[in-house]
């Protein structure tokens, strides 16, 4: 059986596990807690960068609006995310998008605390800092200063979406190299429900190189970037009362 739908995939798991022989079928209780294994298993590997194939970018015109909520139906209506990659602000120039179009890199805010250490959350200006506030089921991104309204937009760079399966017998569509993956390290795990499983050596190393390929295969590392303070005396900011 070709490995391109969940069905697939659990019952070549449930064999290397030893819960089914050559010719059994699985039982629909079992197809049924595998599948849900299956899910959260995708629902873990969404939260890590190496195991995420392409990033995407997201955007929307600025409004003045102090934050912007990001998840289902929300401002940027995109899955929900647990963390920004990048971000920046563009600028359309002689108010004709796509042509003439300058953008500026933001520095993310990496954590509410130093969200919190900006005096004045209300200045309009333009946009240095964004902070992403990673609620559930909902995010709020806030870019500071507050950018204002005119022929701008603000634009994420966020990971894709690995999405979860919602029958058994739909297509698999994703890359080659996470076919072995799912299937090795959903045996894995279904060794952990089963009490009569078994996890062979040869099992657990394929599991593991199979997610070593697909790290290598994401991997993508950002150019170097020094403190402004290394390379320059740092300056003060009288907005916020900090260095930069």
């Amino acid at each position: 059986m070709p490995l391109t739908t969940p069905q697939a995939l659990i019952t070549l798991a449930l064999k290397s596990a030893g819960i089914l022989g050559v010719g059994q079928t699985a039982l629909a209780e079992d197809n049924t807690d595998t599948f849900d294994v299956l899910n959260a298993m995708i629902g873990q590997w969404n939260r890590k960068r190496w195991l995420i194939y392409n990033l995407i970018d997201v955007s929307l015109p600025t409004t003045g609006a102090e934050s912007y909520s990001v998840g289902p139906n929300g401002d940027f209506n995109v899955p929900r995310v647990d963390r920004l990659e990048a971000a920046f602000f563009r600028q359309f120039v002689q108010n004709v998008p796509g042509q003439n179009e300058v953008d500026y890199p933001l520095e993310i805010l990496q954590s509410r605390e130093d969200y919190n250490d900006i005096a004045l959350k209300q200045l309009v200006s333009w946009p240095t800092y964004i902070f992403f506030d990673s609620g559930y089921p909902m995010g709020n991104v806030f870019p500071w200063p507050i950018p204002q309204v005119g022929n701008f937009e603000l634009h994420l760079t966020l990971k894709n979406t690995l999405a979860s399966f919602s029958t058994l017998t739909q297509a698999v569509n994703l890359p080659p190299e996470y076919i072995e993956a799912i299937w090795t390290n959903l045996t894995v795990r279904v060794c952990a429900i089963y009490p009569g499983a078994v996890l062979t050596p040869i099992i657990e190393g394929l599991a593991k190189a199979s997610l070593s390929t697909i790290r290598v295969a994401n991997t993508q590392i950002p150019r170097l970037r020094m403190p402004a303070g290394f390379v320059r005396p740092p300056l003060f900011n009288i907005y916020s009362g900090t260095t930069y």
